[in-house]
């Protein structure tokens, strides 16, 4: 931690993160970003099973790089959770504790004592975190709690590319990302409301509420105008829901993002007769969207981004340049947030990763501690709380 990060608002704050994985993790990293110290519980024999989850065959010090960058910062307690010692020594340290999160499968935690009831009884303040995959009841209760699995019950991928390619999961795993997130916001309300009330609370999402909230207004389009299922555009589809020309068009050389455009006006700049039946004719932007987008497409295909950009942009036509990662570091629009950091550790790991994407009074915080080796922590916590 640097000198940037001493007066951040959660300061002070001690979160115990027994998840694993993404969802929790995640949760726990963004408060750390806002100034909770963060202690990750880990099995002695393995630890966070994400430290072998590997993107690529990249290794640093022994870890996965998604374990370096989820778990940046943070301390390591070694608990063996079948150990009665240790899961003595887990309960002293939750009672001083104000968070505790965990993603373990429904029922898990109960029987290892540690369900929030339980939890409640040694520390009344305590904000208690859950996240699961489909709730606590249910059929789906005891299928594994997994990003792909949970976007796949949860209609999201047919929301994804074209109309032929059926459904299509996002690249990310953005189910554990937002539910990480949505247990973050619960998190700090129910931080705030201890602030008035004294009292603790528990909070609990799960992958498929997080991605069903995603999905708010296009389902709630989809449950007031008859249920009809959504369909894509089979060419160039950006959106279920919106018509021509929203889409992602292949140029000369690269690719560019048309958004909200009225069609007539951008027929004009693109010298487009052919787009004289459409253009005042409003309800065939959606009906005849995929005839609309191939003659806008071919179009755009005849000439380069950077050309199609200094006719549009000048006409405030919403669009933008499709980057890639390189172009997109390269680029001054990222290059002044400093979004990136170096996380180094003794073991002579250091690994370029992101930092926090909130700024506060200003400053964003900045950390220099890499992820942490199992246990790694262990000796010095247990000496400070007394475990």
């Amino acid at each position: 931690m640097t000198a940037e990060t001493t007066e951040l608002p959660l300061t002070g704050l001690l979160v115990v993160d027994m998840s694993q994985f993404l969802s929790g993790p995640y949760a726990s990293l963004r408060l750390m970003d806002l100034g909770a110290r963060v202690i990750k519980v880990e099995r002695p024999d393995g630890g966070d099973l994400s430290r072998r989850l590997y993107l690529s065959d990249t290794e640093i010090g022994g870890d996965s790089t998604i374990f370096h960058a989820i778990n940046r910062a943070k301390e390591s307690l070694a608990i063996d959770l079948k150990n009665e010692a240790d899961l003595a020594a887990l309960r002293t340290l939750l009672a001083k504790a104000d968070v505790l999160i965990q993603n373990f499968r429904p029922g898990v935690i109960k029987r290892l004592g540690l369900d929030y009831e339980a939890v409640k009884a040694i520390n009344p303040r305590l904000v208690y975190a859950s996240i699961s995959g489909y709730g606590e009841e249910g059929p789906w209760v005891a299928r594994p709690g997994q990003d792909l699995l949970a976007q796949s019950r949860s209609g999201l991928m047919w929301l994804n590319g074209d109309e032929s390619q059926g459904p299509v999961p996002f690249g990310l795993a953005v189910g554990d990302m937002l539910a990480g997130a949505a247990t973050v916001q619960g998190i700090l309300a129910a931080l705030v409301r201890r602030g008035i009330s004294g009292k603790g609370s528990h909070i609990e999402t799960s992958l498929l509420e997080s991605l069903v909230d995603f999905q708010f207004e296009v389902l709630t389009t989809h449950l007031n105008d008859g249920r009809r299922l959504p369909k894509r555009s089979d060419f160039r589809s950006a959106h279920a829901y919106l018509s021509a020309p929203y889409g992602v068009y292949q140029t000369s050389d690269s690719y560019l993002a048309l958004a909200m455009t009225p069609l007539p006006k951008l027929a004009d700049l693109l010298e487009l007769e052919e787009l004289a039946p459409y253009r005042d004719v409003p309800a065939s932007w959606f009906t005849a969207r995929d005839e609309i987008k191939r003659i806008i497409g071919a179009k755009l295909a005849t000439e380069t981004t950077e050309h199609w950009l200094a006719v549009l942009e000048p006409a405030d036509i919403w669009c933008a340049k499709v980057l890639n990662w390189e172009e997109l570091l390269q680029s001054e629009g990222f290059k002044v947030l400093d979004m990136l950091q170096t996380v180094e550790r003794e073991d002579n790991v250091s690994i370029l990763t992101t930092r926090s994407p909130l700024r506060i009074d200003g400053q964003r915080a900045k950390f220099d501690r890499a992820a942490p080796r199992i246990g790694e922590h262990s000796e010095a916590i247990r000496k400070e709380f007394g475990l």
